[in-house]
């Protein structure tokens, strides 16, 4: 058996004031790090809520349309997911009954999501060949409802539209 004995300290003032400086900086860099982790952890956790309830989006060039043409239009809005923004491009189809009043078309068929173009004043699917007049109602096709509306307001001769995806393949208009 070895009769170990440990080694002294020292009391030092010096010594313990260099202690005391170490085991704050460690304490400041733990702390830092702690709290540079949980920042995002915590945001992450928490609902982004930024009144995308009611967010409606300007489209440009509505003043510009021909009263009664149907006119596919583009529009960009920011999309933001908790440390992600993104750009992103919606369009929709426009027809401008007047000055003041319009009906907006989601772009995606009813049926499954397709987008679909107008073509002899039809709007028509081509992926399972769904027919839909100028009014939005379905003429041909497996569509179980009629073109969906989206929501607008028409503010100082601009057009606002509020984007929303909806369930296809179902007879009733429901939200995604």
């Amino acid at each position: 058996m070895t009769n170990h004995t440990p080694t002294p300290r020292s009391n030092e003032p010096q010594d313990v004031q260099k202690r005391d400086f170490i085991k704050g900086i460690t304490a400041a860099v733990l702390g830092f790090i702690t709290l540079f982790l949980t920042i995002p952890f915590v945001s992450f956790l928490l609902p982004v809520n930024e009144g995308s309830e009611d967010k409606f989006i300007k489209v440009p060039n509505f003043p510009k349309l021909a009263v009664g043409k149907p006119t596919k239009l583009s529009f960009e809005s920011v999309d933001k997911q908790a440390f992600i923004t993104s750009s992103v491009v919606y369009d929709v189809w426009v027809t401008k009954e007047a000055e003041d009043k319009a009906v907006v078309y989601s772009p995606l068929c009813p049926h499954l999501n397709c987008r679909y173009t107008f073509v002899d004043n039809l709007y028509k699917c081509p992926c399972h060949g769904s027919v839909f007049n100028t009014e939005g109602k379905c003429i041909a096709g497996p569509s179980p409802r009629p073109l969906d509306t989206l929501a607008y307001k028409i503010e100082n001769g601009e057009l606002f539209v509020k984007w929303e995806l909806f369930k296809a393949g179902i007879p009733a208009k429901e939200d995604a």
